[in-house]
């Protein structure tokens, strides 16, 4: 199952690299782990992975992957499940990030991940 979800904002005028410093900012305050480049070609891209004992043992390897492309006046948010890339930085460099980076996940644990990926999504949306 392909898990995604986009908003688009238009004639916010918005700088994107501060946008994306700010949603890092609010992802740490939320207690998340964070990565996130600014070079990619395919645009922002942030990583967030709750912290946890029970986390760390059933799912070490996923994280919340957001997606900022597009300009100060229009641009787009992607957000989805994927897989936690240890140095995204040398992963954005290989080809189709995303396309790689979004799991399957069984039915429990997409139910908690709507919940809080729609969260997330909220708070970014108040960012803009």
């Amino acid at each position: 199952m392909h898990a995604e979800k986009i908003v688009g904002f238009q004639n916010k005028n918005k700088d994107l690299n501060q946008l994306s410093q700010q949603i890092v900012s609010m992802l740490n305050a939320d207690g998340y782990k964070t990565q996130f480049t600014s070079n990619s070609p395919a645009g922002i891209i942030i990583q967030a992975q709750k912290a946890g004992i029970l986390r760390d043992i059933i799912t070490a390897d996923r994280a919340f992957t957001i997606m900022i492309t597009g300009n100060p006046n229009s641009f787009a948010i992607h957000i989805g499940i994927g897989k936690w890339v240890q140095n995204i930085a040398v992963a954005v460099a290989e080809t189709l990030l995303l396309s790689v980076l979004f799991l399957a996940i069984d039915i429990p644990e997409m139910l908690w991940t709507r919940h809080v990926e729609k969260e997330i999504l909220e708070k970014i949306t108040l960012l803009v």
